[in-house]
């Protein structure tokens, strides 16, 4: 640890994708510190009811957070190093944190020989205070899909995130405009799948402080413009067995893919309805997943073609990776892996059959009838429903993110919108 350090802040990632956590000063840090367990029965807007496992009517006692003090690293703060700690109640890991639960994910697939890996791309929206209130998009008028420099980005905030996070340690492969102005693309390099997600977890939490210190907001809620795309979490996936060989490639296959690779792309299209309220968490969610939205829509896949749900690219060899584009940055990377990876290991354990790749063009025409569920509520009824999904993922972490998120869809079936008042008070 950096004796400069005057303090360690200390952050896990909860159910809800947030940041929680303490500043610990840095003589004492290294006995971690304490928060109550029952966060992990709050809602976004602080509410909070009896949630398995959270200790709502057992006093809301503590839980502990924990980490190792050669784990800290430069924070975007001065003076304050940053680290991810493990959560834990009672002595035992909380087999619903996020950390955990990827950590099982992986275990598993150790436990078949191979080691997965993983990297993240992000979209975000830049947003900036609107004249009437609220947020209004960032102005750059000169924006283009891949655009780069001032027209893309007139006040430089993108760069300034890009120059935070050398400075910070984090490894960035690519950054640019996305489709739509004001939208950006941050794409994470590839790592051991625990670490990629901390390093996703950690990045997404500085870029919104940065953001944040000019007076924005880099928003990565799924859809957050009505009239333009939605921001996904791209989960790219790969593996490494025993020998150190790139198991997701076969140079004797008719497109150089596996067995395995197969049985995954088949895994994560059988289990697309029940894996998809882990991936797309909130009731926004079900508003960018739609038809020719180049989203993970349609059960299908495709030899790099973006309009599938599952997409392989073009190159063999140790770039070889299966691109599920289902998830939206609402999830938390580590659910969003965990939830890409059980769906992949049931795939090759049950030696499921892989589907022939779309060959249509995936707008207008695709060539399967199956596609993600409509709404949240439909998407928990999906997870709940498929024994075999639960079983691998983990019975009480799905009873968790259940009940969390079926108060928030009960929240939000009772909400008056101004969509209503606008369209039926005049006439009603």
């Amino acid at each position: 640890m950096n004796a400069e350090y005057q303090q360690i802040r200390v952050l896990w990632p909860d159910h809800l994708n947030l940041p929680r956590g303490k500043y610990l000063p840095a003589a004492v840090a290294a006995g971690g510190a304490r928060h109550c367990l029952t966060s992990f029965a709050l809602n976004y807007d602080r509410y909070m009811g009896p949630v398995p496992g959270a200790g709502f009517l057992e006093g809301m006692p503590d839980l502990n957070c924990d980490f190792s003090l050669d784990d800290v690293r430069p924070g975007w703060e001065e003076g304050v190093g940053v680290v991810v700690g493990d959560v834990s109640f009672e002595g035992a890991p909380i087999p619903f944190a996020p950390r955990e639960v990827l950590r099982r994910a992986v275990a598993a697939w150790e436990d078949l020989g191979y080691t997965p890996k993983v990297g993240f791309e992000f979209e975000a929206y830049l947003m900036q205070p609107g004249d009437g209130g609220g947020w209004v998009p960032y102005p750059a008028p000169g924006s283009f899909v891949y655009g780069t420099g001032h027209f893309s980005d007139p006040s430089g905030v993108a760069r300034a995130i890009v120059a935070r996070a050398r400075e910070c340690g984090f490894r960035l492969e690519s950054v640019n405009a996305e489709y739509d102005e004001s939208q950006f693309e941050f794409t994470l390099v590839y790592d051991d799948v625990v670490a990629a997600a901390d390093e996703a977890f950690l990045f997404k939490t500085m870029a919104r402080e940065i953001a944040a210190e000019r007076g924005l907001l880099l928003t990565f809620l799924p859809k957050p413009i009505a009239n333009r795309g939605g921001n996904g979490l791209h989960v790219n996936l790969s593996f490494v067995d025993r020998s150190g060989g790139f198991a997701l490639v076969d140079p004797s296959g008719a497109d150089g893919l596996s067995t395995v690779a197969r049985q995954c792309i088949a895994g994560q299209l059988a289990y697309l309805r029940p894996m998809t309220a882990l991936c797309c968490p909130t009731v926004n969610s079900y508003k960018r997943l739609a038809p020719a939205q180049l989203c993970g829509y349609w059960q299908n896949w495709g030899h790099d073609h973006r309009c599938t749900t599952v997409r392989v690219n073009p190159e063999r060899g140790p770039s070889t990776r299966l691109e599920n584009r289902l998830a939206d940055p609402a999830a938390s990377p580590h659910v969003a892996a965990a939830a890409v990876l059980v769906a992949s290991r049931l795939g090759v354990t049950g030696e499921l059959e892989c589907p022939a790749p779309e060959t249509l063009d995936g707008l207008e025409n695709v060539s399967c009838e199956v596609h993600v569920p409509g709404s949240l509520t439909e998407a928990l009824d999906e997870l709940e429903g498929d024994e075999a999904f639960v079983a691998a993922f983990g019975a009480e972490a799905v009873a968790q993110f259940v009940a969390v998120k079926r108060t928030e869809w009960d929240q939000f079936t009772a909400h008056v919108t101004d969509w209503e008042l606008d369209t039926y008070l005049p006439y009603l």
